[in-house]
């Protein structure tokens, strides 16, 4: 299903990183989230990349947060 990204405990730790490179994606989800647009990426940032690279990271993103147990916990109030 994630064919363009990998988990190797031997590069940057583990983390999920685009397939073939030392990029996480949680630095390119960083970089979406500030704003940095798909061309700009792929312009000023990672020229060897594919738009269907830094689709790849949003789709990954997206199937571990659907993939995840949300279990809400009441705080304590505060004193």
């Amino acid at each position: 299903m994630f064919d363009r990204i990998s988990v190797n405990p031997s590069i940057c730790g583990g983390k999920p990183c685009i397939k073939g490179t030392r990029i996480p994606v949680a630095m390119m989800l960083d970089l979406l989230e500030d704003g940095v647009t798909f061309e700009e990426i792929l312009r000023d940032y990672y020229p060897h990349l594919t738009v269907a690279d830094i689709k790849a990271c949003i789709e990954y993103a997206r199937a571990l947060i659907e993939g995840e147990e949300i279990h809400l916990v009441e705080e304590a109030a505060l004193v």
